[in-house]
């Protein structure tokens, strides 16, 4: 059977590349799988997707990293939890999610390339922060590993409904619906050293005021 045949609730399987994307585009954090000294591994990490590729950094001593930029074979799953499912029993609850796995092997990237893909993930976490803060320093640059995952082979799961429960317990009395979940920054805390006179740059500001979560289905 392929690496990307759904299983299990088959019928909440996608193969909408732009639902992909934009599941991608909406994490932070993926979880890394793959076999290390013959043993299994799962690492968290940063991601970002740049047009076809997933870009994860990490240090240039990581071993995992070292495998995984030689062309180790790889699995990440990424999951974006938005609500719980809330049915008449507990059977039948469960949550609003899209999660998926990409597989492949991954690409050491170096030079320009590099530089622009640290931009890349810099900005996926703060939106225009790359420009607000100073360049890497060669030795920064030399102990940092990037790797890019080609957006090739996936399977992607999309959970968005409200509970279905059976008419025995449609005819009960216990409530039922979806409860989305909403995810929001706080306020930003200057560091201790931070001098007076440096105001909070608009990259964090904006972050600070956007509040994202799912909307009830309807």
């Amino acid at each position: 059977m392929d690496q990307t045949s759904i299983t299990r609730l088959a019928e909440l399987g996608s193969d909408d590349r732009a639902a992909l994307d934009a599941l991608l585009d909406d994490s932070t954090v993926a979880h890394v799988g793959l076999i290390r000294d013959g043993r299994p591994l799962v690492i968290p990490t940063a991601i970002a997707r740049d047009g076809d590729v997933l870009l994860m950094h990490g240090s240039t001593g990581s071993g995992w990293m070292r495998g995984l930029a030689k062309g180790a074979p790889v699995a990440v799953a990424v999951t974006a939890v938005e609500g719980l499912v809330l049915a008449r029993s507990a059977f039948e609850s469960s949550m609003l999610y899209r999660s998926a796995v990409l597989f492949g092997s991954c690409e050491g990237l170096t030079g320009d390339a590099k530089r622009r893909a640290l931009d890349v993930l810099t900005d996926h976490l703060v939106p225009g922060r790359a420009a607000e803060v100073r360049d890497p320093s060669a030795k920064e640059l030399a102990a940092t590993s990037v790797l890019a995952l080609p957006i090739e082979h996936w399977s992607l799961k999309i959970s968005d409904g409200f509970p279905e429960d059976p008419a025995d317990d449609v005819a009960g009395p216990a409530w039922a619906g979806v409860l989305p979940r909403v995810t929001s920054y706080g306020v930003p805390a200057p560091a201790p050293d931070l001098r007076p006179d440096i105001d909070v740059p608009a990259s964090v500001r904006a972050l600070a005021a956007r509040v994202s979560g799912t909307e009830q289905p309807g």
